[in-house]
């Protein structure tokens, strides 16, 4: 069995970022950090699902600008309220997901408590 790779804190710095910076109008400049997370996160496989929701959070928005007939100068100015929203919140619980699966690579396997098994007559 392989050792989890946990992801660093420079992934968790740049995760907590992206919703902030979307939330504070800087959606275009919020591409950074989802690139650094992505990039950072290709070994881990429970890693790998919260930065792809963070991507998607990120990618269809902008493909939505980049391919719209609409004439607004950014992204922020492009995005409604609502999906500044859910951009905001999917971020933040993909960021939350990566700092679980940092944790629990952390925490020894011996001192996890054992799973409950059920028997046949309970």
């Amino acid at each position: 069995m392989s050792v989890p790779t946990r992801p660093s804190k420079a992934v968790l710095v740049a995760a907590w970022a992206f919703p902030v910076m979307v939330l504070g109008q800087f959606a275009l400049l919020a591409g950074i950090p989802v690139a650094i997370v992505l990039a950072r996160t290709l070994r881990s496989r429970t890693a790998r699902w919260w930065s792809g929701l963070m991507a998607a959070a990120y990618v269809v928005p902008l493909a939505v600008w980049l391919a719209g007939p609409s004439t607004a100068p950014s992204l922020s100015k492009s995005l409604s309220p609502v999906a500044v929203g859910v951009v905001t919140a999917v971020g933040a619980v993909a960021a939350a997901g990566l700092h679980l699966v940092r944790r629990r690579a952390a925490t020894p396997v011996g001192s996890r408590p054992a799973p409950e098994t059920r028997s046949a007559t309970s």
